[in-house]
């Protein structure tokens, strides 16, 4: 975790930035430390004193960059997964960030502490915004009582990233119907 009583807000804008715009010029794969040092006009030693390496970085950089997630309550709990799911799907069949995650994802399989950052920072958020979701729509009926909500957040997203990881078929908006058909079918009274 980056040490926050060192930074500079000015630098640490400056670097956050470079990476992003790095990111969207050459792709996760070229992107360097000294890239980004350059970029941003700082040394190397500022980068290193408030992140461990690149994916810290990126990380730090997409998780500020992210949108709030919200997702939408129409009453319609079938319409509003669709709408969620289907925005998943184009999100990871998206070549550009696509290529930055995937190339994430490697680093976190070396690296539990960037795993760890990934999980809490990036993911958790959306996991458990979609499981209030579901809470909401169990008291209201929607939602059999026994249903275990956690799995059933694992069954909306582990296929998607399975498919996107080993490229086993397209992710479209016919897939992502077709998660929510099965998933809805498994949980509803």
């Amino acid at each position: 975790m980056p040490d926050l009583t060192r930074r500079n807000e000015q630098s640490r804008r400056a670097i956050l930035d470079a990476a992003l715009g790095l990111l969207g010029d050459t792709g996760y794969a070229k992107v360097t430390i000294e890239a980004i040092a350059a970029r941003a006009g700082v040394g190397k030693q500022t980068i290193y004193r408030w992140w461990p390496g690149k994916g810290a970085v990126i990380l730090d950089a997409l998780v500020e960059n992210a949108t709030a997630v919200t997702l939408p309550d129409s009453g319609d709990l079938e319409a509003d997964l669709r709408l969620v799911v289907r925005a998943t799907v184009a999100e990871f069949a998206d070549p550009r960030l696509s290529a930055t995650t995937r190339a994430l994802t490697a680093e976190t399989l070396a690296d539990d502490e960037l795993a760890g950052q990934v999980r809490d920072r990036l993911l958790r958020p959306q996991l458990d915004a979609v499981r209030d979701r579901l809470r909401a729509a169990r008291g209201a009926g929607q939602i059999r009582a026994g249903a275990d909500l956690d799995q059933a957040v694992e069954l909306i997203f582990g296929p998607i990233f399975h498919r996107w990881l080993l490229r086993t078929g397209p992710l479209t908006d016919g897939y992502a119907d077709g998660l929510v058909d099965h998933v809805l079918a498994a949980i509803r009274p």
